[in-house]
């Protein structure tokens, strides 16, 4: 488990961790101003390790910094919005939407569309959540999938995205065939 270090000191040392947490969160509220100050219309906080905790871990690691880290944002930058990405979230994924104060959720590729849609509140926005090894592949698979996720988000606010970063070697012709496709279906349906 590459979480393994890390957990195991949380659990042994909850105070010590707590003070890494705070060290972070301040260093990510400053880089999040910084970002808005440079002119960033919305700021995303990433959270690649929130998969595989304990529910009342995730309040504590996941729920209560992205909560914290949101409001000393509201404070200095009222108005900008902020995109919460709890990897791995799973199960957790509504009371992460509901509980941290993001104004949108980013989801990850194991994500099923369905079941966010349910979980999530009524108009909150998301993003996501394409394999970006579909869009290494491209072709028929890329363009079904991008189509399942559209249709899957239509009755919601929808940032059509990957559900992680392109992949090294990824042709920019296939990046541009995803580009195309997604920009006709939302003239369609927009």
């Amino acid at each position: 488990d590459e979480q393994q270090a890390a957990k195991t000191w949380a659990y042994r040392d909850p105070e010590g961790f707590a003070a890494l947490l705070a060290t972070i969160e301040r260093a990510s509220i400053d880089y999040l101003l910084g970002q808005i100050a440079a002119g960033a219309q919305v700021v995303q906080i990433f959270e690649s390790w929130a998969a595989n905790l304990p529910e009342p871990w995730f309040e504590r690691l996941v729920i209560a910094p992205t909560r914290r880290i949101v409001a000393a944002l509201e404070r200095a930058a009222p108005g900008v919005p902020v995109i919460g990405f709890a990897r791995g979230a799973g199960a957790l994924v509504g009371r992460y939407a509901r509980e941290s104060g993001v104004s949108a959720v980013s989801l990850d590729t194991a994500m099923p569309v369905a079941f966010a849609d349910e979980m999530l509140p009524q108009g909150l926005a998301v993003q996501g959540n394409l394999d970006p090894l579909l869009v290494l592949s491209g072709g028929a698979a890329m363009r079904e999938e991008a189509r399942r996720i559209l249709q899957g988000l239509k009755r919601r606010p929808h940032i059509f995205n990957l559900g992680h970063g392109f992949l090294p070697g990824t042709p920019i012709e296939h990046v541009r065939e995803l580009v195309d496709f997604v920009r006709e279906r939302s003239e369609v349906s927009g």
